[in-house]
């Protein structure tokens, strides 16, 4: 027997010490460094016996190197190809994090079953009795998906080289462990490991796998930061699980756009994709009430209707509140000033309640206008009327600047029937004979005088 050897590494940021310490150098966090075993055997090959007519790797020209694009795989879910950029890749690890019972699981296994492609779904956390109890919620049949119930990897190893399946999904990561580290499933070690090894396996064979991934109190994927770095795209499913939307993000993709956004809707079927996400963004209700605007927005290369909501109601208290959901805090505190400074409204005695409907965060500068328009309704008490919709930024001089793709915002609010849209006189506007009014303004008191005289 070889000599145990232990090193300590920060459980936050996965940084490697010789000895302990309080505080980790690199990320500053207080009591997050802990022993581990780091004794390995000798390494071996994902595969039991490697081919013998394996080629090693030579230098190219970069213009020697074949350009074509690499054929994706249809995954039949088109908000998980959107957000992909097209499909999976094959050869491409890709990691899937999300609160717990959000439908992550739900999520890649209604996938698998639909798939054209021979998968194995691996999970380290359900029964296959239990697998199939829930399959047989989301789908009746499958002859595509087979279901294996390990943990250690050499073992999936051996059955993917029986299975030879196209694509593995992993439930989880922090589930596995390998013969060569003997430490904890979910530690820092094992996680590095394991994942290294899932790499070695997709870069060889070409075959795609997804992880699932457990994530902290904070919302950030547990285990080493490395992990993140390791993998080829880093999805983020999001929601809240008193809610039934969900929301799919790209948080890191080699292969395509990290803007995009998918939605889906939890039913007792499983997910459904939401193909037109503006009709549940915005409230349907028969009467207006102030406070309320809509704005349109990008995610990725999708428009988006947004309803934005505001409540202004003098303070009660001697300094006034400002809070926000679903938008910048700081950004309305500069708008509020803005409306104070440059257009003579009074709100810095006033509570300023701000709200993003539909649970969703948004960064878009353009939905500033809305903003501005929400913010003046509630304080005047006059409701914005029923059509108008905004896509402007504010400058800190009050003009209202312009936005990018204000052609596709456009088309998108005259589809879903508005009437008229406000846009910065600055934007240029190829678009002709529109079926909506476009109402060109630069400063925010136009706004104002237009919509409450």
């Amino acid at each position: 027997m070889s000599k145990v050897k232990t090193s300590f590494f920060c459980q936050n940021c996965g940084t490697q010490y010789a000895k302990w310490q309080g505080q980790c150098n690199a990320c500053k966090e207080w009591n997050t460094i802990a022993e581990e075993i780091i004794q390995k055997q000798e390494k071996v090959a994902w595969k039991s016996e490697p081919t013998s007519n394996t080629k090693a790797p030579r230098p190219l020209k970069i213009n020697e190197i074949d350009s074509a694009l690499e054929v994706r795989m249809d995954t039949t879910d088109g908000e998980l190809n959107r957000v992909l950029g097209g499909g999976i890749v094959p050869g491409s690890l890709t990691l899937l994090g999300g609160e717990p019972g959000i439908g992550k699981s739900t999520l890649l296994l209604q996938i698998s079953l639909k798939l054209p492609y021979k998968t194995l779904y691996v999970s380290g956390e359900e029964s296959q009795k239990q697998i199939k109890m829930r399959a047989e919620r989301i789908t009746p049949n499958s002859d595509n998906c087979y279901i294996l119930t390990e943990t250690k990897t050499q073992n999936i190893f051996k059955q993917i080289e029986a299975i030879q399946p196209e694509i593995v999904i992993i439930d989880s990561i922090q589930t596995l462990h390998t013969d060569y580290i003997e430490s904890t499933a979910g530690s820092i070690s094992q996680i590095r490991e394991t994942t290294a090894e899932l790499i070695k396996f997709v870069k060889e064979t070409n075959i795609p796998v997804i992880l699932i991934g457990h994530i902290t109190k904070d919302g950030n994927i547990a285990g080493p930061k490395i992990l993140e770095h390791m993998v080829d795209t880093v999805l983020q499913f999001e929601g809240d699980r008193n809610h039934v939307y969900r929301i799919l993000r790209s948080l890191k993709n080699r292969f395509g756009s990290t803007a995009e956004l998918g939605i889906y809707e939890m039913l007792g079927s499983g997910l459904r994709e939401v193909s037109n996400p503006s009709e549940i963004l915005i409230s349907h209700k028969d009467e207006e009430m102030s406070g309320t605007a809509i704005a349109t927005t990008m995610e990725g290369m999708r428009p988006l209707m947004i309803e934005i909501q505001s409540l202004v109601s003098t303070a009660v208290y001697g300094t006034p509140q400002r809070s926000t959901t679903g938008y910048n805090a700081k950004r309305l505190n500069m708008i509020l000033a803005v409306l104070e400074k440059r257009a003579g409204f009074r709100l810095g005695a006033k509570d300023v309640f701000l709200n993003v409907t539909g649970g969703i965060s948004v960064d878009d500068p353009a939905i500033d206008l809305a903003v501005v328009a929400a913010i003046l309704s509630s304080n005047e008490d006059i409701p914005v009327t029923k059509g108008f919709c905004f896509a402007g930024e504010v400058g800190l001089s009050g003009e209202i600047r312009p936005v990018n793709r204000v052609d596709q915002r456009i088309q998108e609010a005259e589809k879903l029937g508005f009437t008229t849209i406000f846009v910065s006189k600055y934007n240029k506007i190829a678009l002709k004979n529109t079926g909506i009014k476009i109402e060109l303004v630069a400063k925010i008191e136009d706004v104002a005088s237009i919509l409450f005289g």
